[in-house]
């Protein structure tokens, strides 16, 4: 076995002991940085020479060392170290671009407070000729991986495990987002491609990322040896834009190809990047060319995304392209009840009356984020000031929150938003026709503006090209009929009211 040379021509460590250390290093890693990102990211890297507390670790290509230089050194550093806490930086390299025998050092990660020059690490006989793995590599050790990693990968999901609370698991299932949650455990329950591309779309905070974590998990654990890659359509630009950067575009095309589930997040992003578009669909016809699995989020649905080629707008339509609905009052509520049951185990002398559950998922309807923000700001609330969790606390706590949430629904809005879904023309809304394609939808917007605004009959009347009340009286106790008899009907009023509420 070579012997690998210090810079200063001290000893080294040799192979054997190097390669013992970073298979341990990079189990530690694989735990905390979680299976996708260690295989597309950490399995290629090799542990070169280790001197003086100094780690050099290698990476195929300039584009990969750059990448988790930036990502994952901590990680890297916090790893290494756990295996022998002398370590205190790290030099990543390219093999490609450094001379057989010295090592292009690109970017350092020393552990804080260590200054560049420091001194040499006395090492010890046994340490310089053979590494022995650590059996005290305890869950502390493992922690201290898991924090550098978040730090290291925050601006990005790929470079950072998977959140731990986004799981089927802990998704609350309603009638907005059945069909949702139905497609997308069968994508993670099945080794066959079913829906390609499934496409899921909806408004901020309907649980689009959280059904994208939950797909990665769950195939992360039925199907290990499945390369998944997740990121969002901001950093597959911004990996592309550094392969174009250092001309390696070859290995951005192996990386991204080479994975059996493609996971891209708000693809929307990408709309008026030509460049990136361009790449992004020879990507997406190589993977469906090979039958891999690929799962695309949006916050519109493909056709109504601007600056989006056609083409790619029409692969996006292939599969399976599911749209969130908003929230309704009854999911609230259960997310609610979900997340109170979480805060009662983790604050045993904590009460959170049943009543301002139901008061915040009247209140709170645009965003599940803003409604779980509004239960954590009581908790806290609750515990640092020592109130207990009442209906007067609540609007005296979240008063901010409640009055952003009581938005006004206007006539106008609820006539527009109602052309749109019927696909009517605003002159035919309000014009004397009476065929049934229009005077339907009028009558519907005719109800929606009795039931969601103070506006009285005579002035709604006037609204729709200046009818008289007795024509909105009526158009109102005909759907109230309808909704009675017809359940498509019902259903149809409520989606719309949902979106006008969101």
């Amino acid at each position: 076995m070579g012997e690998y040379a210090s810079d200063d021509g001290g000893a080294g460590w040799d192979t054997a002991a190097l390669e013992a250390m970073w298979t341990d290093t990079s189990d530690l890693l694989k735990q905390t940085l979680g299976q996708g990102a260690y295989e597309s990211w950490i399995a290629p890297l090799s542990l070169t020479a280790l001197d003086k507390g100094l780690a050099r670790v290698s990476a195929p290509t300039p584009f990969m060392r750059n990448w988790v230089a930036n990502q994952y050194a901590d990680a890297v550093r916090h790893a290494l170290a756990a295996a022998d806490p002398r370590i205190e930086r790290v030099e990543f390299e390219a093999a490609q671009s450094r001379p057989a025998k010295t090592a292009e050092a690109v970017n350092t990660a020393a552990a804080p407070g260590a200054p560049s020059n420091a001194k040499p690490c006395a090492q010890s006989e046994t340490t310089a000729q053979q590494y022995k793995p650590r059996q005290d590599a305890s869950a502390h050790n493992a922690a201290s991986v898991a924090a550098a990693a978040n730090g290291a990968g925050a601006e990005a999901l790929p470079s950072s495990p998977l959140d731990p609370r986004f799981t089927f698991d802990s998704f609350i299932v309603g009638k907005p987002n059945e069909l949702a949650h139905a497609a997308a455990r069968r994508v993670s329950e099945t080794a066959d491609v079913t829906f390609n591309p499934l496409f899921l779309y909806g408004g901020v905070g309907l649980g689009k990322t959280h059904l994208m974590h939950a797909i990665a998990w769950e195939l992360s654990q039925r199907y290990t040896n499945r390369r998944v890659l997740y990121l969002s359509a901001e950093q597959f630009m911004y990996r592309f834009v550094q392969a174009l950067r250092y001309r390696d575009t070859i290995s951005f095309k192996q990386q991204f190809r080479s994975v059996d589930v493609l996971m891209v997040d708000d693809v929307q992003f990408i709309a008026g990047k030509d460049s990136t578009q361009e790449e992004f669909f020879h990507t997406f016809n190589a993977l469906i060319d090979q039958s891999k699995q690929i799962v695309i989020s949006a916050d519109r649905s493909p056709n109504e995304i601007d600056g989006l080629e056609e083409r790619i707008r029409s692969r996006l339509q292939w599969g399976l392209v599911v749209d969130i609905h908003p929230t309704d009052y009854e999911l609230r509520l259960g997310i609610l009840q979900s997340k109170a049951e979480s805060v009662s185990e983790a604050n045993p002398g904590l009460v959170l009356d049943a009543k301002v559950l139901e008061f915040l998922a009247h209140r709170i309807s645009s965003n599940v984020r803003v409604l779980e923000g509004a239960l954590t700001r009581l908790v806290a609330f609750a515990t640092l000031v020592g109130r207990p969790i009442d209906l007067d606390m609540a609007q005296e706590c979240l008063s901010d929150i409640l009055r952003a949430s009581d938005r006004k629904v206007t006539v106008d809005e609820i006539i527009r938003k109602c052309c749109q879904h019927y696909n009517i023309r605003m002159t035919d809304m309000l014009s004397p026709r009476r065929a049934r394609a229009v005077a339907r939808p009028r009558q519907i917007a005719m109800y929606l503006a009795k039931m969601l605004t103070q506006r009285s009959l005579p002035d709604i009347g006037r609204k729709f090209g200046g009818r008289d009340h007795t024509t909105v009286l009526h158009a109102v106790r005909k759907i109230e009929q309808l909704c009675e008899t017809d359940s498509a009907m019902a259903e149809d009023i409520e989606l719309l009211r949902r979106m006008l509420e969101a």
